[in-house]
C-alpha cells in the first residue's frame, strides 16, 4: 500500500512492539505505530490521534482486548480493529469476530499479519465508498421523489383548477344553445364546434387527473360489487354519442368475492368502455359491447369485447404507449391506454390487446383478487 498507515498499538510489551514493527517493516509497509498499554491511554488516542488500524493484544494487567473492542465499537470509529495475541481457543477467536473485530493474528503466525492490514484496509475502504455511494443515491432519490411529487402536485392543481371553468363554460354554452334554439338556430353550429371543443379540453384534463393521481396514490384494497362497477361506468357514458345504439352485454362469474382498488378498476373500465363508445363502427347494424368477468379465489379475469372499427395491427404494439393516438379523431391527449396499462400494472396484473380492422377490439385483463 503506498499510503502510510497510522497504527495505534494496544501493547503492554516493548519487544512484541518492535517485532511487530519488523515484521511490517520488511513487508515494505510504510506505517507508523503509536503504543498504549492501558484503559484512559487507548481512550484517550481513539479520541485524539488520526488512526488508520487497530493492532490489540487481548490480554493486559489491567484492560483487555474485549474491554477495548468494546471501547473502539462506541466510538464509531470505521477503521479496522485486529487482534494480535497468543494462544487463544477458535472458539474465543470466532466471538471477537462475531463482535466487530475484522481479524485476529496468533503472535507465533505474525507473518500473516501484513496481509490481514492490507486487507482489512482495503475491505473498509470498499465498505466506506460503497456507503458514499449509497448515501449519493439515496439523496439523489430523495431530491428525485420530491421532485416527481412537486410536479404531480402542480399537474393535479392545474388540470383540477382548470375542469371547474370548463364546466361552466360548457354550461353557458347549452344555456346560448337553448335561447338560441327560440331565435331560429342561427348559431347552432358554432356552438357545436366550441362545445367539441371543450370536451376534447375536458377528456385530455380528465386523462392527466386520471395519470396523476394513479402516479401517486398508493393501493385501497377493499371489497368490490363488480358487477355495480361496471354498469355506474356504463351509466356515465350513456350520453356519449352513439352509446344509445350500442348493444351491452354484461356477464359476471363471482365464485368469490373480489378485493381490489376501486379506483383504479374504475379508471381501467371507463377508458375501455369509452374507446369502444368512441370508435364503433356506424355502418354496422349491430354493433356490440361484451363485458365478460370471472372472479376465483386467486384472480379476476376480464374480457372486454366490441365490434367496432378496430385497429390497424401495425399499431398493437404501440397503443399502450403515453401519447399515443391511432386516430387523429381522439378527442384525449392519448393517455387513456397509457393509463390503463398503468393502472393494471398497479395492481400487479396483465392486459392483452387482440383487433383487427372493422372487425373490432379485444381487451383480456387479468389481475390477482387480493382477497
Amino acid at each position: 500500500m503506498e499510503k502510510n498507515l497510522r497504527i495505534l498499538v494496544l501493547e503492554d510489551m516493548e519487544d512484541d512492539l518492535e517485532l511487530i514493527e519488523y515484521i511490517l517493516s520488511d513487508a515494505n509497509l510504510d506505517f507508523s505505530t503509536k503504543r498504549v498499554d492501558n484503559r484512559e491511554e487507548f481512550i484517550a488516542a481513539l479520541q485524539t490521534e488520526p488512526i488508520d488500524v487497530i493492532l490489540s493484544d487481548h490480554s493486559l494487567p489491567q484492560f483487555n482486548s474485549q474491554e477495548a473492542l468494546a471501547i473502539y465499537l462506541e466510538s464509531g470509529l470505521k477503521i479496522p480493529f485486529i487482534l494480535v495475541t497468543g494462544a487463544v481457543s477458535e472458539e474465543f477467536a470466532v466471538n471477537t469476530l462475531k463482535q466487530g473485530a475484522d481479524d485476529y493474528v496468533l503472535k507465533s503466525n505474525l507473518t500473516r499479519l501484513p496481509s490481514a492490514i492490507i486487507n482489512a484496509v482495503r475491505q473498509r475502504e470498499a465498505e466506506a465508498a460503497k456507503m458514499l455511494a449509497n448515501d449519493a443515491m439515496r439523496r439523489q432519490y430523495e431530491e428525485l421523489m420530491k421532485i416527481n411529487k412537486e410536479l404531480d402536485s402542480f399537474v393535479y392543481s392545474v388540470s383540477h383548477n382548470l375542469r371547474a371553468p370548463l364546466r361552466s363554460v360548457l354550461g353557458l354554452i347549452n344555456l346560448a344553445r337553448i335561447e338560441d334554439e327560440k331565435r331560429g338556430n342561427f348559431f347552432n353550429e358554432y356552438f357545436s364546434m366550441m362545445e367539441t371543443s371543450m370536451n376534447k379540453l375536458d377528456d385530455t384534463l380528465k386523462e392527466i387527473l386520471d395519470y396523476s393521481r394513479n402516479a401517486r396514490q398508493d393501493l385501497t384494497i377493499e371489497k368490490i360489487d363488480i358487477r355495480k362497477l361496471v354498469t355506474d361506468n356504463l351509466e356515465r357514458m350513456q350520453y356519449m354519442p352513439g352509446s344509445q345504439r350500442i348493444a351491452k352485454q354484461i356477464d359476471v362469474k363471482e365464485d368469490y368475492a373480489l378485493f381490489s382498488d376501486k379506483y383504479r378498476l374504475s379508471v381501467i373500465f371507463n377508458n375501455i368502455i369509452s374507446n369502444a363508445i368512441k370508435y364503433y363502427d356506424e355502418q354496422k347494424p349491430q354493433p356490440f359491447l361484451r363485458i365478460a368477468i370471472t372472479v376465483t379465489k386467486d384472480k379476476a379475469h376480464m374480457e372486454f369485447e366490441d365490434n367496432g372499427i378496430g385497429i390497424d395491427p401495425a399499431y398493437l404494439s404501440k397503443v399502450f404507449d403515453m401519447f399515443f393516438r391511432a386516430t387523429h379523431n381522439n378527442d384525449g391527449a392519448g393517455l387513456g391506454l397509457y393509463i390503463v396499462q398503468e393502472a393494471v400494472d398497479k395492481l400487479k396484473g396483465t392486459v392483452v390487446i387482440n383487433s383487427q380492422i372493422r372487425k373490432g377490439t379485444t381487451f383480456v385483463i387479468e389481475m390477482p383478487n387480493f382477497s
